[in-house]
């Protein structure tokens, strides 16, 4: 490898057992990291553990109401090939379902279980018939309310109603009759608090039907209040938005919604999000498409959302390896990660494209300081074939993401630098050729204004 310049054998020894040299835009590898307070070392490197299988448990447990269920059964879907942990899910949902209303979900839940977990988890007819008779009268309760109170004409009353169907309806999980019920609340709201509650409540049932179009919609409408939103409702808003770039697959957009996500939010908002969520969301969405200066400056410099990655070390850790260019250990933190995120029921889609964009950015960022690569020393570093990482880097190449060119046959990766000499000239000629036809067209300007040819033709028509 042969950098513009001659390192020392230290340093070459240091890029071939690391992944890289933090030379990009200047930068020197004595950055401090996030928090390296906590964390074991051997030889200055993180010892870094194999992956371990997702705790259903305690993952079920950062959660409640429907989202709990709908990621457990999430995670029971796709996970066929471990009954064990499908069986856990589904026991766990059919659990927190049981403190609900939902039977449709329930007998759907029940079904799948299919006597494998014991008497206990079969069919509760009664159990079932009890509650869709309680939800009937409930529902017929409502309606005689709410025709009330649209016959005396309270505002104040027929918003309760509405909002009250929009509960019952979420509860028993008729989520589209739900949406209208907690919209047609927006007619009586009378102040700032109930609009933000009614934008709130859209945006909840919209995520759970996957309609992010209508929780941008909302989130915006809600930003729009004239009275400052608390930082509660704020953080709320913010991971809603993020979600929905994310779904969009708009990752540099979500990484800035998530990344400005207050601390405030806590466990507030664990009917959609947990913390690490936000940390783990942000921060891959981060690595994909922010620059070396903005991940310094929005991420790992960032005071409040380092509060969030204290909660998932793993992401803190190969944020601050990706930046100092370690991209072993920072791979291999991906690799440990990616099972578990593949079970992540807004993740899953975009973590094979989360992924390559980081490697992209990687591969980009190793080869960026240096005149010549070594294509073993750098498929050691990212852990594969030099034949696979010869595609890789004719594919960057194409796309005309690395300027150089590769020996096939020697295995090196040459830079294409430009000639700063050739296109200095170029730029000179150019800015001559740029002032001839200027002043030509000024003294044409000139000569037809003496000799007053637009006068002149004006008076023939």
């Amino acid at each position: 490898m042969e950098p513009e310049g001659s390192p020392s054998r230290p340093m070459i020894d240091e890029i071939h057992s690391n992944g890289g040299i933090n030379l990009c835009d200047g930068d020197v590898d004595d950055e401090p990291s996030i928090d390296d307070s906590t964390t074991t070392t051997t030889n200055n490197r993180r010892i870094i553990s194999s992956g371990e299988q997702l705790d259903v448990e305690a993952y079920g447990g950062l959660y409640q109401g429907r989202t709990k269920i709908m990621r457990l059964l999430f995670i029971a879907e796709s996970c066929e090939g471990n009954p064990a942990m499908r069986l856990e899910a589904l026991r766990m949902a059919h659990d927190e379902i049981k403190k609900g209303e939902n039977t449709q979900l329930y007998r759907e839940v029940v079904q799948k279980i299919d006597g494998k977990l014991g008497s206990n988890y079969d069919m509760d007819s009664t159990w079932c018939d009890s509650v869709d008779r309680r939800a009937d009268q409930k529902k017929e309760k409502l309606e005689n309310e709410l025709n009330a109170y649209r016959t005396n004409l309270i505002k104040e009353s027929i918003r309760m109603g509405y909002n009250d169907f929009g509960d019952f309806y979420y509860a028993h999980g008729a989520l589209g009759d739900a949406f209208k019920s907690y919209v047609r609340t927006r007619d009586y709201c009378t102040t700032s608090k109930h609009i933000i509650h009614m934008c709130l409540s859209a945006i909840l049932v919209s995520i759970e039907m996957g309609q992010f179009t209508h929780v941008t919609s909302y989130v915006s409408k809600a930003e729009q209040s004239p009275e400052a939103l608390d930082p509660i409702t704020a953080a709320k808003l913010r991971c809603a938005a993020g979600l929905a770039h994310l779904e969009a697959k708009k990752y540099k957009l979500a990484a800035r919604k998530f990344l400005e996500t207050g601390s405030e939010l806590g466990s507030h908002y664990n009917e959609v999000i947990a913390p690490q969520d936000v940390a783990t969301y942000g921060g891959l969405c981060a690595l994909a498409s922010f620059d070396r200066a903005e991940l310094k400056s929005k991420v790992i410099d960032n005071v409040n959302f380092r509060n969030f990655l204290e909660l998932v070390p793993e992401v803190r850790e190969l944020i601050n390896d990706f930046y100092s260019s370690h991209y072993a250990s920072c791979l291999d933190y991906l690799g440990n990660l990616k099972a578990n995120l593949l079970l992540d029921i807004h993740l899953h889609d975009h973590v094979e494209t989360l992924y390559d964009q980081i490697r992209n950015k990687a591969l980009i960022q190793y080869t960026h300081p240096f005149v010549s690569v070594d294509l073993q020393m750098m498929a050691n570093a990212f852990k594969t074939s030099v034949a696979g990482l010869e595609k890789e880097l004719e594919a960057l190449i194409t796309d005309d993401q690395i300027q150089a060119r590769i020996d096939s046959h020697n295995k090196i990766l040459y830079a294409r630098h430009a000639d700063q000499r050739n296109a200095t000239f170029q730029r000179v000629l150019q800015t001559g050729n740029e002032f001839d036809r200027d002043v030509r067209s000024m003294l044409l300007r000139a000569n037809l204004i003496k000799h007053e040819y637009n006068l002149r033709a004006a008076r023939k028509h």
